[in-house]
């Protein structure tokens, strides 16, 4: 299995340009500076390269390498066409020199006969001394001196072992390289074409690997994050500071609770929940500022993660615009079939990207609130209603243009019924199938809701069974500062 990763590790750089390893290692403020050798750190990153590689083919059906280049008019897609054609250029002078010049022709022979025994799998021993045999260097060298060279005759064969080896989506490729007469051109797209059968081998690879990592993940993913912690004691410093958090924020819930209850007794220590601290840890997440540094164990769904707050954000705008309109004209449009659903299909489009930089919300809101002002009253002179008159449509389009404000009610009430039906999700057994209770004022996402919540659900469940041990280390620590504490227990706490 580690050939097959590291396979995939190679062709996977360009999507993860973590840059130094340096950053793939977050160290805590408060931990005591720790000096590790640079083999230690080398050795470090690559399990961690490693984990979120093999976290990322197991989880993400769609996870593929692609082949992308660099922009064309980029610095680097220039400098590349520039050097690469210089390459190619000189390659055809020299071919057309009398007699020819070979060496560079030899030496691109020999890489591809490389690449092509790459493709070879083990067994396919009569291709692979066919392709020594055609493709023999020092054979060709012979011929070179003696200007014996059948140049065409070896990109010909070379395109024929490639149609052997290729996927089918390669075919097409393949007669394009037969129709090819002019030699330079034609080993210029040889390569092309190589390139895109290594990124189609990486694929199967991955494929093939999938249901084997399905299997073993979690005790894979355990067994490197164990490494990393044994090469960098504080790999753990931000988790534990999650944790912390979600704990002082308990305890600091539980304190008001027994401030307001009459009779309660104040000098007893309170109790908490193990559980319940993980979940509220959990639940900060879909709120969390991303330009700020992941829990360590939760570096492998970053992405996920940020993509569900997004996703939950945008939903919660919608939810908000919803009620603001039925609060605002419900009596006129309450015989109205779907019409829930029609606010939603003028909300979605101009709050689509509503988390870059450069989306302007309280726009999209005004043009949002001018959308739904026509559509209210069209549904009304349709129906031989009449109209709503300026003062209601201004105290509509008010409505919806405040709930950007901070604290803004309406906004504050969807985002607490949001958060208490992600919480339900947590509170559900990982094998139950049934889902929680949608909260009123929801029901206009709620196909969304539980589609974000299982995958949320998923996220938070698969995490605890391959973290679960290192949790309850942290738990242990913090709760229970005078016991002990070892390496991760090898079986995962109940949920």
């Amino acid at each position: 299995m580690k050939q097959h990763i590291s396979l995939c590790v190679e062709h996977h750089q360009q999507l993860y340009p973590w840059g130094s390893p340096c950053a793939l290692l977050p160290f805590g403020k408060s931990s005591p500076p720790k000096i590790i050798t640079f083999d230690e750190l080398m050795a470090a990153a690559r399990n961690l390269t490693h984990l979120t590689l093999a976290h990322e083919i197991a989880v993400n059906a769609n996870f593929c390498i692609k082949d992308e280049d660099f922009p064309r008019n980029s610095f680097a897609g220039t400098v590349k066409r520039i050097v690469h054609k210089a390459f190619w250029d000189h390659l055809e002078s020299e071919l057309n020199e009398d007699p020819p010049e070979y060496e560079h022709a030899i030496k691109l022979f020999e890489e591809i006969k490389e690449i092509l025994l790459s493709f070879l799998t083990p067994g396919a021993n009569r291709m692979q001394n066919q392709i020594c045999e055609v493709l023999d260097t020092d054979l060709i060298r012979q011929q070179a001196e003696h200007n014996a060279v059948d140049i065409h005759g070896l990109a010909n064969y070379i395109i024929n072992t490639m149609g052997k080896l290729c996927a089918p989506i390669r075919d097409n490729d393949i007669k394009q390289l037969k129709a090819t007469d002019n030699i330079v051109e034609l080993l210029r797209q040889i390569f092309r074409v190589l390139d895109l059968m290594k990124v189609d081998m990486a694929n199967y690879t991955i494929q093939n690997l999938r249901p084997y990592l399905q299997r073993h993940l979690v005790d894979y993913e355990r067994t490197k994050f164990q490494e990393i912690l044994e090469e960098t004691p504080s790999a753990l410093d931000l988790t534990t500071e999650w944790i912390k958090e979600s704990m002082e924020d308990e305890l600091s819930s539980i304190s008001d609770e027994s401030s307001s209850s009459p009779g309660a007794d104040s000098s007893s220590k309170p109790i908490i929940s193990p559980t319940l601290v993980l979940n509220n840890g959990y639940l900060k997440l879909l709120q969390w500022d991303y330009h700020k540094t992941i829990p360590e164990t939760l570096i492998t769904d970053e992405v996920r993660l940020q993509e569900l707050r997004e996703k939950l954000n945008q939903l919660k705008i919608i939810a908000c615009v919803c009620l603001i309109t039925n609060n605002t004209v419900g009596a006129a449009i309450v015989d109205v079939p779907d019409f829930a659903d029609q606010l939603k299909r003028i909300s979605v489009p101009l709050l689509e990207g509503m988390n870059k930089k450069t989306f302007d919300l309280k726009e999209a809101l005004n043009a949002i609130g001018v959308q739904i002002c026509s559509k209210v009253n069209r549904s009304l002179t349709e129906r031989g209603l009449p109209a709503l008159n300026e003062e209601m449509q201004s105290n509509l389009m008010g409505q919806i243009a405040h709930i950007v404000e901070e604290n803004n009610p309406v906004s504050s009430l969807i985002d607490k019924r949001i958060q208490f039906f992600m919480r339900s999700f947590l509170a559900l057994p990982s094998f139950q199938k049934c889902l929680p209770t949608m909260p009123g004022g929801l029901s206009v996402i709620q196909t969304e809701m539980e589609f974000v919540g299982s995958q949320y659900a998923s996220i938070v469940n698969f995490n605890k069974q391959v973290y679960g041990p290192f949790y309850a280390n942290i738990l242990r620590k913090l709760l229970f500062p005078e016991a002990p504490v070892g390496k991760a227990e090898t079986e995962t706490p109940a949920n």
